[in-house]
């Protein structure tokens, strides 16, 4: 054996014998779904059965306590989880959602405790106001998930559409329309709770749900 080849053998001799690093650790795991989905439902809940009058009228607040602490916090957890991951479309709709339980919690607060100024007169066109803006948002949400499973654009499509029909309750005072947009939140929740099964399913090494093909390929 010549000294070259000596020197090669020795030098791989002392490449398997240093041990070998630890593999750098990888992203974030899992799916922020997790904690995003049954947040997302109890607030809902909870406004559902504020706007249907489980509680008595005047009492806009009563659903504050959940959705501060739990759905707004919830949907804040699973939008940086998601932006961790990487996932920007999950990231995106968490996030939105987060603005919209805290601007919803915030506007309930500021109107009972005259913290902007708005008059008496004027806390109605203000609602409308906060209604409008996020209906014109979520729409454009919902045309973001044309291309995602079917389950996805139901759900956002009846949020549109109890968003909407609060809308006009608030514009002709009228608690037939609040009440119908009780029950359309009702109606998205039960979309939410499937989407749930769904996600724990797979998170639990099962197969998930049928979530339906995209309207748009």
């Amino acid at each position: 054996m010549s000294l070259s080849e000596t020197d090669a053998a020795g030098t791989a001799a002392a490449a398997h014998a240093k041990p070998r690093p630890q593999a750098t650790p990888g992203p974030l795991d899992g799916d922020p779904a997790l904690i995003g989905v049954p947040t997302f439902i109890v607030g809902s809940i909870a406004l559902g059965l504020t706007l249907v009058g489980y509680v008595p009228a005047g009492t806009a607040g009563a659903p504050l306590a959940i959705i501060l602490a739990a759905t707004a916090l919830g949907q804040l957890i699973a939008a940086v989880w998601a932006a961790a991951l990487g996932r920007s479309a999950v990231a995106a709709i968490f996030g939105v959602f987060t603005g919209f339980w805290l601007s919803y919690a915030v506007l309930v607060l500021g109107l009972t405790h005259g913290w902007f100024a708005v008059s008496v007169a004027a806390a109605n066109r203000t609602q409308a106001l906060f209604l409008i803006s996020w209906l014109v948002t979520i729409v454009l949400l919902t045309v973001g998930t044309l291309r995602l499973p079917a389950a996805f654009t139901v759900l956002f499509t009846l949020i549109d559409l109890a968003l909407a029909l609060v809308l006009f309750a608030t514009l002709n005072g009228s608690s037939t329309l609040q009440m119908a947009g009780g029950y359309t939140v009702f109606a998205f929740v039960a979309v939410g709770f499937y989407l749930f099964l769904h996600v724990t399913s797979l998170a639990t090494g099962g197969r998930g749900l049928p979530l339906g093909r995209p309207a748009v390929g």
